[in-house]
C-alpha cells in the first residue's frame, strides 16, 4: 500500500502543475473545446506519468524499520505495537475514508438528480430527452436528458436551447470522466478548482452555441441577469448555471483567442520533466548496492516477512533481542545501524554493522538478524527474483 500511496502522490504533484498552469496561462483564453479536451487528456497523462522511470541518480536505501528495545518486557511490547501500526498505515485509512466519503456525496447527489427527473413528464425531442418539471427549478442537463421548468420552456426558450447545447456536446461524460479525479484526489484542491474550471467550460461553450443559432446576444446576457439567483444542485450535472455570470458575459464579448495559442500547452512539458526527474530515482535493474542485491526501495515487488511488509520483520527481530546487561548496567545505549540481504531463496544473508554503538549492542543485533531462519517471500524484478538489500537501524534505549 506504500507504494500506492506514493503514486497517489506523484500523480497528485503532477495534476498541480498541470492545473496551476492552466488557471495561470489558458483559463481566460476562447479555445473552449479544445481547454476542454486537454483537461482531461492532460489529467489522464498524469495518472501515467509516475509509471515511467527517469534515471536521475542512485537513491538511498529504504530502511526496514527502527526498533526501539527497553529493558521491561511491557515496554518493549509497547515498541511492537508501534510497529505494527506505521504512519504509512494511519494515511492509508484516512486517503481511503476521504476516497468514501466523496463516493458516497456523488452517489447521493446522483440519486437526488435521478429522482427528480423521473418526477417530470418526459417527451422525446430530435436530440434529446426532455423532461418538464411543475416546478420551477434552475434547468440542468445529464446525458441526453434535459431537464427544465414549465415556466423557463414557455417563457425563455433560449434556456432550453442553452441546455440542448450541452447534450451537442456531450459534457456530462465530461464530469462522469473528471468524477475518478475527484475520487482519486479528493485532497487536492486544485482538482476541486478545475472542476469548477471545466464546468465554466461548458458554459461558454453552450453560450457560444446559443449565440450561433441567432439568439440576439444582449437579450441573451439580459436572461442571464434576470435567472442570476439560483445554485448549482447536482455534481454530475450541467446547467444553466448562474455562478460566474460576469466571466461568462466577458467571454461572449471578448474577442477570439488566436489558434497559436494551443500551443502554449507546451511550455508544459519541461515542467513536468523537472518533475518527474526529481521525483523518480533510477530504476537500473543492474545497479546494485555493494553488489549484493537492489537497494530495497529500487526493486519492483517488495520481499515480504510472514505475510507482511518489513514492519513484520521488526516485530519479530523486537521479540527476539535481549538488552546486554553488562550494556545496560554501564548505561550504554544508541543506535546500531545493520545491513541484510534477502536473498532469491528468501533467506537473511550478508548480515553486517554499517554503523555500530559498542561492542556488546553490534553483536547482539548481529546475532539477532543473523539467527533468522525464516523465509522470507524473495523480492521480484521483472518477473524474476533477485537479492534485495535493506538498511536496518535498532535503538537501544534505556528508561
Amino acid at each position: 500500500m506504500n507504494d500506492f500511496l506514493l503514486y497517489i502522490g506523484r500523480s497528485g504533484l503532477y495534476l498541480s502543475l498541470f492545473y496551476a498552469f492552466y488557471l495561470l496561462v489558458m483559463r481566460h483564453t476562447t479555445l473552449f473545446r479544445f481547454n476542454r479536451v486537454m483537461l482531461l487528456a492532460g489529467s489522464f497523462l498524469c495518472l501515467a506519468l509516475p509509471l515511467i522511470r527517469l534515471r536521475t541518480g542512485k537513491a538511498p536505501m529504504a530502511q526496514a524499520g527502527e526498533l526501539t528495545l527497553l529493558p521491561s518486557p511491557e515496554t518493549a511490547t509497547g515498541a511492537m505495537t508501534s510497529a505494527a501500526l506505521p504512519w504509512a498505515d494511519l494515511l492509508t485509512i484516512l486517503y481511503f475514508a476521504g476516497l468514501l466519503a466523496v463516493l458516497v456525496a456523488i452517489l447521493v447527489s446522483s440519486g437526488k438528480m435521478l429522482r427528480l427527473i423521473r418526477s417530470g413528464s418526459a417527451e422525446k425531442l430530435e436530440d434529446c430527452r426532455l423532461v418538464v418539471s411543475k416546478d420551477d427549478i434552475p434547468s440542468f442537463t445529464w446525458g441526453r436528458t434535459v431537464v427544465i421548468g414549465r415556466k423557463d420552456l414557455e417563457k425563455n426558450p433560449a434556456i432550453l436551447t442553452h441546455e440542448r447545447m450541452h447534450v451537442q456536446c456531450r459534457h456530462s461524460l465530461d464530469l462522469l470522466l473528471f468524477a475518478v479525479f475527484q475520487l482519486l484526489f479528493w485532497w487536492n484542491p486544485l482538482v476541486w478548482i478545475t472542476r469548477s474550471e471545466l464546468k465554466l467550460l461548458h458554459e461558454y461553450e453552450a453560450d457560444e452555441g446559443v449565440l450561433k443559432n441567432g439568439i440576439d446576444a444582449t437579450q441573451y446576457q439580459l436572461l442571464l441577469v434576470r435567472k442570476s439567483v439560483g445554485e448549482e444542485r447536482f455534481s454530475l450535472a450541467s446547467g444553466f448555471q448562474h455562478a460566474n455570470l460576469k466571466n461568462r458575459i466577458t467571454m461572449m464579448l471578448k474577442n477570439p483567442t488566436s489558434g497559436g495559442m494551443r500551443w502554449g500547452y507546451l511550455a508544459l512539458l519541461p515542467i513536468l520533466m523537472l518533475a518527474m526527474y526529481a521525483c523518480n530515482p533510477t530504476k537500473n535493474k543492474n545497479e546494485q548496492a555493494d553488489d549484493v542485491g537492489i537497494p530495497y526501495q529500487l526493486v519492483e515487488v517488495k520481499p515480504t516477512f510472514q505475510g507482511g511488509d518489513a514492519n513484520n520483520f521488526s516485530m519479530w527481530v523486537n521479540n527476539h533481542l535481549v538488552y546486554p546487561e553488562t550494556a545496560k548496567a554501564a548505561g550504554k545505549q544508541g543506535r546500531v545501524t545493520l545491513q541484510f540481504t534477502v536473498d532469491k531463496s528468501g533467506d537473511v544473508t550478508n548480515v553486517k554493522v554499517l554503523k555500530g554503538v559498542d561492542p556488546e549492542l553490534d553483536a547482539e543485533s548481529l546475532r539477532v538478524v543473523s539467527s533468522c531462519t525464516e523465509k522470507w517471500t524473495p523480492g521480484m524484478q521483472d518477473g524474476k527474483p533477485v537479492d534485495v538489500v535493506y538498511r536496518f537501524p535498532i535503538v537501544y534505549q534505556l528508561k
